[in-house]
């Protein structure tokens, strides 16, 4: 353990020198040591890497913003509390991924992205710390608004770090004030690739759990999105579908009897028998969520004779959307 401790020293001291092909090589050995041997990654923290690594992305040069966000990544595993206790790291992070569009690397990005689902995914403490950064809140969301020119691992990766900071609930606010409704369903509209629209609908169903969304769901027909991913004839897959049916629950219960009645009005247009399709043949927690939706929905005698669901529209149904399968993916 003595030698990977003389042989981090020694790297670690490179990444302060002046000659950049040194600190090239000294972060491309950081980030391979980091990833094929975990032992020296508390070492490589308690060394003083992080402030560097920090500063790197900053860094003009896209080997070293690449090699730096991939050790901050690597790094992230299992030293989470060093990379939050030090100073800047946030910002840098932030700094990468608003530039996603220009100056940062690509794949600096995506590492940055990882990083804060890789920090969030397993610390509750760090989920407001990170929610409070607005900057990068707002980066992950305009990767979404981007996806026409963002790579499709760029995208899942931001679409995972909103949600580990959508699992606050006091973050979902500020999520959709910073506009992740409409990005959200422009993602799940117009892109179409079934990974994307699962991680894209299993945000949704997070954010939908705030009362700040009800109003932005009905600026973009949100519940007719949903209700269209339930039709059973759009053929979406089961995990999206649960998605949808969390989404529409999470409405109801945040949007009391008024959202409940448009949610009513508009999943009586072929989505109830995809509501039906989770109750019977989804995940345990799907199961569970579709039997609660449809009882507050339909109250408890939700079946016909068929075993099917029914439901007696209202003579005021104000919905209107187009199918899924009527826009063109990307």
């Amino acid at each position: 353990m003595e030698s990977k401790r003389r042989s981090v020293r020694s790297l670690v001291s490179k990444l302060s020198s002046v000659s950049e092909p040194a600190r090239i090589d000294a972060l491309c050995q950081l980030r391979l040591m980091s990833k094929q041997d975990p032992e020296t990654r508390p070492v490589i923290a308690e060394l003083g890497a992080i402030p560097y690594l920090a500063e790197t992305l900053y860094s003009s040069s896209h080997p070293s913003q690449e090699n730096a966000a991939a050790t901050l990544l690597n790094l992230s595993i299992t030293e989470k509390e060093p990379l939050m206790s030090t100073r800047g790291v946030l910002d840098a992070i932030a700094h990468v991924i608003s530039h996603h569009n220009s100056t940062s690397s690509a794949a600096a990005v995506q590492s940055s992205a990882a990083v804060i689902h890789s920090i969030l995914s397993s610390v509750d403490q760090y989920r407001p710390v990170v929610g409070a950064k607005r900057e990068i809140v707002y980066a992950l969301i305009d990767i979404l608004r981007c996806h026409a020119s963002s790579p499709p691992r760029t995208i899942k990766d931001a679409l995972k770090a909103l949600f580990a900071v959508a699992l606050h609930p006091l973050n979902r606010g500020t999520m959709v004030h910073l506009g992740v409704v409409p990005a959200l369903f422009s993602l799940v509209v117009k892109d179409g690739r079934i990974g994307i629209v699962e991680d894209a609908t299993a945000v949704i169903a997070q954010v939908a759990g705030c009362e700040d969304s009800a109003d932005a769901f009905v600026k973009v027909s949100g519940v007719g999105v949903l209700a269209d991913l339930l039709d059973l004839a759009t053929g979406s897959s089961m995990r999206t579908k649960e998605n949808a049916v969390s989404a529409l629950l999470n409405l109801v219960r945040c949007g009391g009897e008024k959202v409940a009645g448009d949610v009513r009005d508009v999943v009586a247009f072929g989505a109830l028998d995809g509501i039906a399709d989770v109750r019977d043949g989804g995940s345990g927690k799907g199961k569970s969520k579709a039997t609660e939706l449809l009882k507050l929905l339909l109250g408890d005698s939700n079946e016909n004779g068929n075993g099917n669901v029914s439901l007696v529209l209202s003579s005021d149904n104000g919905s209107s959307f187009g199918s899924l399968r009527n826009h063109d993916s990307d």
